[in-house]
């Protein structure tokens, strides 16, 4: 069965000519989708019922069911979601004063082998399809509904489980439909797509059109170190990344933000920080630091605060703009990919 939910407009509206309806059918689909909130097509009392009985033959509406859920102390929900085929992802809502920002998986698993990440560790089984991304932001809207009425999802980052640029296709379908005003309605410039630095992917994102935002986890002043914790470094020179966001700058009109997590030892000192600002100059990108979440998984250590906002100092006066990200959900499994990485060990134990 195709799944309605992993379709933009466009292609549903080409799917209700191939079913011989007129095309305006996608428009209704929408709008009975996600501004009725409707699960079922019996729900569609506009549609006549032999059409709707040819939705329930070919079609479905199918959204991941919560396997678990963890709330902390700042608000924050972390879900592991199921999927019909029983593989399981994470993805995580996160309260900001501006809004509801949700942390959206684009796999099961990874293959990008960053050491620190415990998304990695199992590996990649699979791409998730738009639908199911579509899915998790789906789930994440029922949980605030319970919750708060009239609390929806505003903000979207695609940093979860997976590397967005090796699901090119599906998170392309993914971010049309939740940015469509008769979709989720989401502002471009709410969403995010982060990247480890797959070149052809950046390029390709450049010449969408779209307004949204790029990230390039770069967390390395030079490749030496870069190689020691992401093995992706062997395919991409930062030399090379940093020309293709020269090229997304120019054709998108949009800056990145460079994100850097501060390993203890490993990237944190003052020289790598100078090192950062000769890398990234001649860019309009901003460095977002991020204070590790250690694991138990992985064997780094966080940097201390005193190195953490020295290395902020030293950007700030190298004349790098540079934020410390604020961290959420430090009481339950925060790290990206430990919740399922758990429950993977648990279920084989």
């Amino acid at each position: 069965m195709i799944n309605l939910l992993g379709l933009p407009i466009s292609k549903l509206e080409e799917l209700m000519l191939s079913e011989g309806q007129k095309k305006y059918r996608a428009i209704q689909l929408y709008t009975w989708i996600y501004e009725k909130k409707a699960t079922s097509f019996d729900e569609m009392s506009d549609i006549s019922i032999k059409f709707r009985e040819v939705l329930k033959e070919k079609y479905c509406l199918d959204i991941p069911t919560i396997d678990k859920i963890q709330r902390s102390k700042d608000g924050t929900v972390k879900l592991l979601v199921k999927f019909s085929d029983g593989l399981k992802v994470e993805t995580v809502l996160m309260r900001y004063s501006y809004g509801n920002a949700a942390c959206v998986s684009s796999q099961v698993g990874c293959n990008m082998g960053c050491s620190f990440c415990a998304s990695g560790l199992l590996g990649k089984q699979r791409s998730l399809t738009a639908a199911e991304m579509v899915g998790q932001i789906m789930v994440l809207n029922n949980v605030l509904r319970e919750e708060n009425k009239g609390e929806r999802v505003t903000h979207i980052v695609v940093m979860g489980t997976g590397e967005p640029f090796d699901n090119y296709d599906n998170v392309m379908d993914f971010i049309r439909i939740v940015n469509a005003q008769k979709g989720l309605a989401i502002g471009a410039r709410h969403i995010t797509v982060s990247t480890c630095g797959l070149i052809d992917g950046i390029k390709k994102y450049a010449r969408e059109g779209l307004q949204t935002n790029l990230a390039i986890s770069l967390h390395a002043p030079n490749d030496e170190i870069r190689l020691k914790i992401m093995k992706v470094a062997k395919i991409y020179p930062i030399k090379d990344i940093i020309e293709a966001v020269k090229e997304y700058e120019s054709i998108a009109k949009r800056r990145v933000t460079y994100e850097y997590l501060l390993l203890d030892g490993i990237n944190d000192s003052k020289e790598n920080a100078e090192e950062l600002i000769k890398v990234i100059k001649g860019t309009m990108g901003y460095v977002n630091l991020i204070p590790y979440n250690e694991t138990s998984l992985c064997d780094y250590k966080r940097s201390s605060g005193n190195r953490i906002h020295a290395f902020l100092d030293y950007l700030n006066k190298g004349g790098v703009n540079a934020t410390i990200r604020k961290e959420f959900g430090s009481d339950i499994d925060a790290a990206c990919g430990q919740l399922r990485a758990k429950a993977e060990q648990n279920e084989k134990a």
